[in-house]
């Protein structure tokens, strides 16, 4: 693979922060290499849930939303362990769309455009000198004027560069786990719910093709304590809230085992690794409970765009591109995540999630600002 060419911009990582960045890019007309570690199609965890303030964007990217039937969601349903719930209109609202169809969809714009995809390639690490980044992975070095990573919650990279979020003293918001399936259940289009349980919750939407996405995170120590199992921790902790019982009853699972992850830490990380600009949850992760972390994946990918593209026409020097990048990034992001981490405090031990339902309850507009506080605008 290695060569003299030097790209415009490589990317580390092909979900939804890279590829929407790698098909902004080739469409400008720069040269686009991007690595990713699986092939295409794949399951990821995630919520499947996208607010409405991307469906622009995504249009424009190339996939054809409006002609796919999606389920546009507009109810949320919160419950506690005790099952007290609160339900409330979302004034914006989301569509859901399985990462499995939408990561392929990108994928194939960005192939179509010219885009150099190396799929089922790890990146081993990546060094700038003399003002040129060489990326090395498992098919050999590339050289850019630009790297991005964009490679998720949790890479070989972030341990290899020593990311302080990956080295510091556990915390209480380090070390979670999530746990996904799709479910064929009676489940309204319109509605997302979210529902708590001891040291976790539960978000479940519908997806394409009549669909149901169920996910959930909850602490390394529920799983451990129950030996490891996912189906025991399901039967002693998440069965205790009744809606999840009967969820986890009626459904059918339509393929045969969950997609999971572990690790998952939502700490403040560095937007910028030796030059290397951090997308999506690479560069900071909302907790899943706030329903958003897809939107800014999107929206991250476009802040990134609009600093990089005046870099690689001699617009902007490196460091005014990457300041620009950073306080775009904070004045879009910071407050949200600020936000989704205080709520996600409260959601946790039992008795502050009952307590916390139980008091938003009679309080509906404090429910409408909190989820306000954790979406944007259209862009």
């Amino acid at each position: 693979m290695a060569n003299n060419m030097v790209y415009d911009i490589a990317i580390v990582g092909g979900g939804l922060a890279g590829l929407a960045l790698s098909i902004q890019s080739a469409k400008a007309g720069f040269s686009v290499v991007l690595f990713e570690k699986e092939q295409y199609p794949f399951h990821k965890v995630c919520g499947e849930y996208i607010s409405l303030e991307s469906w622009d964007f995504v249009e424009n990217l190339g996939v054809p939303l409006s002609k796919l039937q999606l389920p546009i969601v507009n109810k949320l349903m919160v419950t506690a362990p005790n099952g007290n719930r609160i339900e409330h209109s979302l004034d914006l609202g989301g569509f859901g769309i399985s990462r499995y169809s939408i990561d392929q969809s990108l994928y194939e714009l960005a192939k179509g455009l010219g885009v150099r995809v190396e799929a089922g390639v790890k990146v081993d690490d990546i060094f700038f000198e003399a003002d040129i980044f060489r990326v090395h992975a498992s098919v050999g070095m590339i050289q850019s004027r630009i790297a991005v990573g964009s490679f998720g919650k949790r890479s070989n990279l972030d341990v290899k560069w020593k990311r302080p979020f990956i080295l510091g003293k556990q915390k209480q918001l380090d070390n979670f786990i999530g746990v996904k399936y799709h479910i064929d259940i009676d489940w309204p289009n319109d509605l997302i719910a979210l529902h708590n349980f001891k040291d976790g919750y539960c978000g479940i939407s519908n997806i394409e093709d009549g669909k149901t996405c169920l996910c959930y995170l909850t602490t390394a120590n529920n799983l451990k304590t129950n030996g490891g199992s996912i189906e025991a921790m399901e039967q002693t902790v998440l069965k205790a809230n009744p809606y999840l019982r009967d969820i986890l009853n009626k459904a059918v699972h339509l393929y045969e085992t969950p997609v999971t992850i572990a690790q998952i830490s939502f700490e403040r990380k560095s937007l910028i690794e030796n030059h290397v600009l951090m997308v999506g949850d690479a560069g900071g992760m909302i907790t899943p409970l706030c329903g958003n972390g897809m939107s800014m994946a999107l929206h991250g990918s476009k802040l990134a765009y609009e600093a990089i593209a005046p870099f690689l026409r001699n617009e902007l020097s490196r460091e005014a591109m990457e300041q620009e990048y950073s306080n775009a990034w904070s004045k879009t992001f910071a407050q949200r995540l600020k936000v989704g981490r205080l709520v996600q405090r409260f959601f946790g031990k039992t008795w502050i999630t009952n307590l916390f339902v139980a008091m938003l309850k009679p309080f509906p507009f404090l429910v409408r600002a909190i989820v306000k506080q954790t979406h944007g605008e259209r862009f």
